[in-house]
């Protein structure tokens, strides 16, 4: 199975011109009705999708909620999905965003279950536990562990923006400490909510080497430019996400078409920025 460290995941971004992450958040309620005449609709319509977006996608990140909503059925449809992106497409990176946040044994079956049952190459964490609810996710080599950070929900200042009075520090900028103690450039990201783009540059001060793992761009308000302006670093950095704006361009016949034209015209920005990025 084809794993994806640091440089890899740059020269991919290079290859394409692009950092986009394609959300796979698919909800049986919202996919084309045609296709519910499938054998298994949600496989069917993310197929459709990643084979329409895969030139311009540097990734692709199910949330796991929308599979596991369906039982049983859902995690099959999740492990083709997973299963045809590695086969089909070896070199996208591929997400599991899943925002666990357990320890110790639990820890443990949480990472089997992503990286030996599912070919995974990271997950999405909540690291209120500390330093145990990542570390089992560590223990396998090549493979990432993408750490809460600040997001972009309107709550996320209930914790995240909470200040220590002796140090003055975030609550969000110890955890861009402590995940950068944890594992190094190679095993972690953080998640950045491209609503919060006007602290990237705090938290580039912290974590100046780490890839950003960003959604929020498009439905949810977030500027690309922004994000770029103040997030991209000399290696880009950056892996922004757009779900909805992409996968639910269209639900008639031609949904995958217009996912896939979608997908280009944000592939045609980040182009542009990343030419900028150069000329700084």
């Amino acid at each position: 199975m084809t794993t994806m460290n640091y440089r890899d995941i740059y020269n991919k971004i290079q290859k394409k011109n692009s950092f986009l992450c394609v959300g796979l958040d698919t909800d049986i309620t919202k996919i084309p009705e045609f296709l519910l005449k499938e054998d298994d609709p949600i496989f069917a319509f993310n197929k459709a999708i990643i084979d329409a977006t895969q030139e311009y996608a540097v990734s692709y990140k199910p949330n796991t909620a929308f599979y596991e909503s369906l039982g049983a059925k859902g995690w099959t449809s999740l492990q083709k999905t997973a299963e045809y992106i590695k086969k089909t497409y070896p070199g996208i990176f591929l997400i599991a965003d899943c925002k666990r946040g357990d320890i110790g044994n639990t820890c443990k079956m949480y990472a089997k279950t992503f990286f030996d049952q599912m070919p995974f190459d990271a997950v999405t964490l909540s690291p209120y536990m500390g330093k145990d609810s990542v570390t089992p996710f560590l223990e396998y080599k090549d493979k990432w562990a993408i750490i809460l950070a600040l997001t972009s929900n309107p709550s996320a200042t209930d914790y995240q923006i909470i200040q220590e009075k002796e140090t003055g520090e975030y609550i969000f900028e110890k955890t861009l400490k402590f995940g950068q103690r944890w594992g190094n450039t190679d095993q972690i990201m953080f998640v950045c909510g491209a609503t919060q783009a006007y602290k990237f540059q705090q938290i580039r001060k912290i974590a100046p080497d780490n890839f950003l793992l960003v959604p929020g761009v498009g439905a949810q308000g977030g500027s690309l430019e922004d994000v770029a302006t103040f997030g991209m670093n000399a290696s880009c950095g950056l892996l922004v996400n757009s779900s909805r704006g992409i996968i639910y361009a269209s639900t008639a016949h031609d949904f995958a078409e217009k996912a896939g034209e979608k997908a280009q015209e944000l592939a045609m920005q980040m182009k542009a920025l990343l030419e900028k990025n150069k000329e700084r």
